[in-house]
């Protein structure tokens, strides 16, 4: 049976919480739990060895802000995240270096001669050799993480979801939807926008155009090389470069399946997707670490590039 085009669009709430901890008793998880009993054991303990000396309401006035300060360290929350993690991962922030140099081994010590202060006594700490968490790539394009397996790349195109009509709109969330059910481990959407320079394009045209078969081919692509310099001149033109990563723990085996069938579940969105090798994995690595590179080679040639018209609107 046909969908109506008039059918109304799909609404899908999403929960902000999906990874909120199970509650436990007393609407408190496992983490509150132990933090709460282990302050009340501490209190308690310290009421027994000194009930003898220490007056109730003298006890009573030094452990309100202790027992506060654990109920609010327990069951706040900064950013996301519990309150006693946020603190801990402070405090690691702190005293890890912040300086970091990519280096195969220890950072050896400058020597004597060299002066490393900024002042008397003020010695300037060395630099700590810059872990990234990807061990290498496979030759399959896969990104070798090491104890937390490996994650497939796939290139992506974009799709005109406003301009369908809303019983193709609910096609699309469906089919995506589907996508989504089928994951079993970790996935990422990265969406980039990076600024393209088509006065390379518009050279190599007019610098081919006196070859061509036909004085009117000739004038065509003078034509539209001048297009091309007048559309860089006036606006600034931007490519969308969609890349799903899809990480497992499992055998590489079952990352470089998820990745495919990434592919074959975006197709039903009407999503052209690719899986990504081992020279375009490296080429979108690079590029995502460095913000300020044009489009890697990754994306040329992909779907969902854009394709100024005349007036500058971008056509996918």
């Amino acid at each position: 049976m046909s969908r109506r085009s008039d059918e109304a669009p799909l609404r899908a709430r999403v929960p902000a919480d999906v990874e909120r901890e199970d509650r436990v008793a007393f609407g408190l998880t496992w983490r509150q739990l132990v933090i709460l009993t282990v302050i009340g054991l501490l209190l308690y303990t310290a009421w027994t060895a000194l009930a003898t000396v220490v007056p109730p309401p003298v006890f009573l006035v030094c452990a309100l802000p202790i027992a506060g300060t654990g109920f609010f360290l327990a069951v706040g929350r900064r950013d996301g995240i519990s309150l006693d993690r946020w603190l801990l991962n402070a405090v690691r922030h702190r005293r890890a270096p912040h300086q970091l140099v990519p280096a195969d081994g220890p950072i050896t010590a400058a020597p004597g001669w060299v002066s490393t202060t900024r002042g008397p006594g003020d010695r300037l700490p060395l630099p700590a050799p810059l872990r990234l968490p990807a061990k290498g790539i496979t030759p399959d394009g896969l990104i070798d993480l090491g104890p937390e397996g490996t994650t497939g790349l796939v290139a992506a195109s974009t799709v005109a979801f406003g301009l369908r009509t809303p019983a193709e709109q609910n096609g699309l969330v469906a089919g995506f939807a589907r996508w989504l059910h089928s994951l079993d481990g970790p996935a990422q959407i990265l969406v980039r926008a990076q600024r393209v320079d088509l006065t390379d394009l518009a050279d190599r045209l007019a610098a081919r155009a006196p070859s061509l078969p036909h004085p009117a081919l000739e004038e065509a692509a003078r034509s539209h090389a001048g297009f091309l310099d007048d559309l860089a001149a006036r606006r600034e033109l931007l490519h969308r470069q969609v890349t799903v990563a899809v990480r497992s723990t499992r055998s590489p085996g079952h990352t470089a399946h998820q990745a495919t069938e990434t592919v074959r579940a975006l197709s039903g969105c009407e999503v052209a997707a690719t899986v990504l090798g081992s020279a375009e994995a490296s080429a979108t690595v690079a590029a995502a670490l460095n913000p300020t590179a044009g489009p890697s080679p990754a994306a040329s040639g992909r779907p969902g590039r854009p394709v100024p018209d005349e007036e500058g609107n971008e056509q996918w």
